[in-house]
């Protein structure tokens, strides 16, 4: 943004991004079933301060300002991220008043051409991991090789687990043999 006060705005908003993110990838990578009501309290937070901001500074939207941005561009991969969320915790956006604007935000960001490249699908596989408290390429125990591998890609192999606190998938079952 050229104009001071837009780009400030748009500044603000990206600055919101590293507590989002960390709250959604510390509830994808708990391992204690017993703090997850917290932990989807934690995110509704996120999303409700997200809200609140966008309709003081964009109430009309869909995007921050007039079209797709560099906000949009911060925080669409990390949408696209938290499908697994969706997967492995069942989290979605209630469809209630309180989120109504940070929802249209996120369903314009998402239907953006530039999010195209990324899938449910991938996200859930290569992330697998991270849900089991595994991030950046770690293993989780008994395990030889990472979720986040190239190879095989992940288009040829099954859907893991989706109750990521009952059953620790070996390399066979995650298809990375």
């Amino acid at each position: 943004q050229r104009d001071p006060y837009r780009r400030a705005v748009e500044n603000m908003l990206t600055r919101m991004d590293a507590d989002f993110f960390s709250q959604g990838y510390t509830w994808l990578m708990n391992q204690d079933p017993a703090r997850c009501s917290v932990l989807r309290e934690d995110m509704l937070k996120q999303y409700a301060l997200l809200n609140d901001f966008l309709l003081e500074h964009a109430p009309s939207g869909p995007f921050l300002f007039e079209t797709f941005g560099w906000a949009e561009t911060v925080f669409t991969p990390f949408f696209e991220r938290f499908w697994f969320l969706e997967y492995y915790e069942g989290f979605t956006l209630p469809g209630d008043a309180r989120y109504a604007r940070v929802r249209a935000w996120v369903d314009a960001c998402m239907s953006h051409p530039a999010a195209q490249q990324t899938t449910l699908e991938e996200v859930v596989k290569l992330y697998y991991d991270y849900s089991k408290g595994a991030g950046n390429g770690a293993l989780p125990p008994g395990r030889t090789k990472s979720s986040l591998s190239p190879a095989p890609d992940w288009r040829t192999r099954p859907w893991p687990p989706r109750n990521k606190y009952a059953h620790n998938a070996t390399d066979a079952e995650l298809g990375l043999l």
